[in-house]
């Protein structure tokens, strides 16, 4: 395990730089597609507070969920997740600029965006002007007069399921065949919940958050439980500002970590 906890006053009284995060956080070198996701969660477990995840959330984990986006080809959401935090494009950073360039990447992520029903704005921002084009993730049997709506808007849908719903497997596969190979997901509960049971999930990186709210928040992953839990083994931890952020990545059924 990489351990990136402070070990003396001197780091510990200061901030990780970019530069820093990103060799911490960089992508391993894989033959296929590589889906991590980034969340967070207050000690007692919740993902959200008052529906939303910013208020458990600051400036060093905002500094992280940067960076994690910096290093994104595309970041896959679900469309329930857009509408509550209000998505908008990702935005190109200079910090990134140079490493970008030399992996081949745009200058800033696509935003997928996963809905079987694309019941969705496309006068957004998020549609309407970004940086690099937004996708639509969806199944075969999506209304046609939505996929139309969306494609007139300049959006690329992308078809990964045989029904109306998304096959998660599917939506990695159809990410990796436009060219988008490094992925993040921030969510929601839900649409992460589909990737483990679908056991595509190669990577979290969880913030904890040193907060507690009771009450009965979602957790980072929701819907129906899986047969057997999903185990993944741990790769690095740093700490900032009482926020532990810890990075797991899934193990095969040997035991063994998949290589970075």
């Amino acid at each position: 395990m990489r351990r990136l906890l402070p070990v003396n006053d001197d780091v510990a009284d200061r901030e990780w730089t970019l530069a820093e995060l990103a060799d911490a956080y960089a992508y391993p070198e894989t033959d296929g597609p590589w889906l991590r996701a980034n969340m967070v969660s207050t000690l007692d477990g919740a993902a959200q507070h008052e529906g939303r995840s910013q208020p458990i959330s600051g400036s060093a984990d905002m500094r992280i969920f940067g960076t994690l986006r910096g290093l994104a080809d595309a970041v896959v959401v679900g469309a329930e997740t857009v509408r509550q935090e209000g998505y908008r494009p990702a935005r190109a950073r200079e910090a990134f600029a140079r490493r970008r360039a030399a992996a081949g990447q745009a200058p800033a992520p696509a935003v997928a965006v996963v809905s079987a029903s694309l019941a969705l704005d496309f006068d957004l921002p998020l549609f309407s002007a970004p940086l690099t084009p937004t996708l639509v993730l969806t199944g075969a049997a999506a209304p046609a007069d939505r996929v139309r709506a969306a494609e007139a808007a300049g959006v690329h849908v992308l078809i990964a399921g045989t029904g109306a719903a998304v096959d998660p497997a599917r939506a990695v596969a159809a990410l990796a065949e436009h060219g988008l190979t490094r992925l993040l997901t921030e969510g929601g509960p839900r649409l992460l919940g589909q990737f483990v049971a679908a056991g595509v999930l190669d990577e979290l990186c969880l913030t904890v958050s040193p907060m507690l709210t009771s009450g009965d928040a979602q957790r980072i992953a929701g819907g129906p439980s899986v047969a057997l839990p999903k185990r993944f083994s741990p790769a690095s931890v740093l700490e900032e500002a009482g926020f532990l952020f810890t990075r797991y990545r899934r193990t095969d059924i040997s035991g063994m970590t998949r290589s970075a």
